[in-house]
């Protein structure tokens, strides 16, 4: 599996715009989808948190997961920011011909 997608989830859509923005022009990604109004409920240092959220969606290829994190990392205001991937099993052949030439 060459493609995958990566959760990463931010305090607000300004913050989701910046990263997004420079793992698309860096060319760490092909896109990425910004999704509002996410309630997360997570434990952090032995409490239950309840916080509004963001998430990206962002479609990338395997080999970019570690300096696409890395810049996510360098850019986001979380200490431990939810940085994770998943392959893409199958797609439109004609969008996975895309993702890889816009990454490359």
């Amino acid at each position: 599996m060459e493609n995958i997608v990566v959760f990463i989830t931010t305090s607000g859509e300004d913050e989701a715009a910046n990263i997004a923005r420079a793992l698309v022009e860096g060319r760490l990604a092909a896109c990425v989808n910004i999704v509002r109004n996410l309630r997360s409920i997570y434990s952090w240092q032995g409490k239950v948190e309840d916080e509004s959220e963001v998430l990206m969606i962002v479609k990338t290829q395997k080999k970019l997961f570690h300096s696409l994190s890395q810049k996510v990392k360098e850019m986001h205001s979380y200490t431990v920011p939810e940085i994770i991937a998943v392959p893409i099993v199958e797609g439109s052949e004609d969008y996975l011909k895309w993702l890889k030439k816009v990454t490359d």
